[in-house]
Parts: C-alpha cells; structure tokens; sequence
C-alpha cells in the first residue's frame, strides 16, 4: 500500500458512521464462516490473542478516545475496532513495546519468552513494518557475501560492526552515530541490499524491522535468536526452515556464509519456506477478518459484547 492512499484512505474512514462501520464488521464475520481460510483465520486469532480468562476493561479508554499523537497507530487501531463502535473500552499501548503489561492490552509487538497473553496482538505501524517488494534477481546471481547497514544502538549491532566493518567480502556498517574510531557507512537502498546473497536480520528495540522485507527477497535471511515478535508471528519462525539461526555472539557468521554459499540448494529451500511465510500476510480480507476476530476475543472476555 502506497503511503498517500494508506492515509487517504484512513482520513476518510474518519468519516464513515459507527453504524456502518458496525454493519460492515457484522458482514466481515460472516465471511470468515465461508472462507478457505477459516482454519488459518481461527489459529492465528488465537496465537494473538491468547486470552481466556474474563476480565474488567471498566478503566480502559473508549475506542471514541483512543490517541491520535501516533497517527499510523491510530489509523492501524481505528481500522480494526471501529466497527465495534464509539463505546466500548481498550487498553492499548503505542510504541515498540517489549514488556507484557499488567492487564490485558493491544500491541504492536511483545516478548516471545514467558506468559505473554496480556500482550495482544495487532497489526500496528505496518505501513512501516509490512510493506515489502519483488525481487528479480535468483539467489544464484547474488553476490557471494553478507550485507547489513543500521543504527548500531545496542550491543549485539555494535559487535556486528566491531567486528566485520573492514571485512574483505562482507558489506557491513552502521549508518548513523560512532562506533569505536569506525565511521557511518553510506545507507544502501532495499535494491542495493538485494544484490548480496546472505542479508542479517538483527533485532533493534523490539524486532527487526528488516526480517519481514528480507525473508521476501531472494536473499538468505541470517538471524540470531528471536526475542521479540509483532503479527509477523516471529515466534512460530523455525531456525533452518525459515531463516539461518546465528549464535548470538555472531561467531559463525563467516561459517554460515561459506557452507550456504556452496549449497544453494539448501538456501533456496529456506528461501522458498521464507516466501510462504510471507505469502500469509498478502490478503488484504483476509487480515481484516483476523483482526476483527482478535478484538472480538478482547470484548467478549471483558464482558462488553
């Protein structure tokens, strides 16, 4: 989706009746009834929201007053909840969140570890998160080396750098800040990225925002651990299905890079897993009705529908 018709199209929801928008949410759910999908709609509204006890929303702030501070927060919100109308109450959280809250609350992202049911789901900030393109070039005609560019803000993207800044075949540097004497490296457009085989996803305030463009390009996607997830679903990734597991230190890098450069066929069987997994997320409908199913768990527990 193209950034003037997201917004375009968010403003003009604006418009649209509670009413309507209750009509259109009654009409939505029941298409979910008939719909190839069905399975996948109901284990994925699950997997985001995995609430099942009741509980008092009483003091959380109606979907009428949800904050517009962070329009594509609000807008992603808006679009999901609003059919439910002005009245009914949501604890949400806006932002890179990387704690479970207290009580249960809408988030764009949450740990993977632990008890995380009162971090429910939703697909928040995608303009920014889930917007991906083609790319023409096969795995084969890549060049044979890795390639990250980012804010090197926390210690594991500072070692990266520390430690394959001058590497002879990789193409790897921070972009803003200082690392040690090492200066910024030029930012490399998403095309520019794509002409190397290995891409390294590394995980930022919450997750990488990268991982999702990445595993739909051509490239081999090249992680450590995964300590965060978003409606990507980051947590059901599985290490040498749908990308190259690292250690955290990042000490086989090179390793890796080396043995997938003489298998391709190894990487383009990952890579291929990868495009599935990202074929998940391409139907517009099909997202909506996820959505509406998700919050539709959230009210009914708290006793408002």
């Amino acid at each position: 989706m193209r950034t003037t018709s997201y917004y375009v199209r968010g403003l003009l929801r604006q418009l649209l009746p509670y009413g309507v928008a209750n009509w259109r949410r009654a009409r939505l759910l029941d298409r979910a009834t008939s719909s190839q999908h069905l399975i996948e709609i109901d284990w994925r509204a699950a997997y985001y929201n995995k609430l099942v006890q009741s509980f008092d929303a009483g003091q959380a702030p109606r979907i009428a007053d949800v904050s517009r501070k962070r329009s594509r927060y609000f807008l992603d919100i808006d679009e999901a909840s609003r059919g439910f109308g002005p009245d009914l109450r949501l604890d949400y959280l806006f932002g890179d969140v990387t704690h479970v809250p207290d009580r249960p609350t809408v988030v764009k992202s949450r740990p993977i570890a632990g008890e995380n049911a009162n971090s429910v789901l939703l697909k928040l900030n995608r303009l920014r998160h889930f917007k991906w393109s083609s790319d023409p070039l096969p795995f084969r005609d890549k060049a044979p080396a890795a390639v990250w560019r980012g804010t090197a803000h926390n210690s594991q993207r500072k070692s990266l750098v520390q430690t394959f800044y001058t590497h002879p075949q990789f193409d790897i540097g921070h972009t803003s800040g200082q690392v040690d004497d090492l200066t910024p490296k030029s930012r490399l457009t998403h095309a520019e990225q794509k002409r190397y085989k290995f891409f390294i996803s590394l995980e930022g305030n919450d997750v990488a925002t990268n991982l999702k463009w990445g595993m739909a390009s051509n490239m081999l996607v090249m992680s450590p651990r995964l300590r965060f997830e978003t409606w990507f679903m980051e947590g059901l990734l599985e290490p040498g299905t749908h990308f190259v597991l690292l250690k955290d230190d990042l000490s086989d890098l090179e390793e890796k890079v080396d043995y997938f450069t003489a298998h391709p066929d190894d990487a383009e069987h990952i890579i291929g897993n990868a495009h599935k997994w990202i074929a998940m997320f391409n139907d517009p409908l099909k997202e909506r009705i996820i959505a509406t199913r998700v919050l539709e768990t959230y009210f009914q527990l708290s006793a408002q529908l």
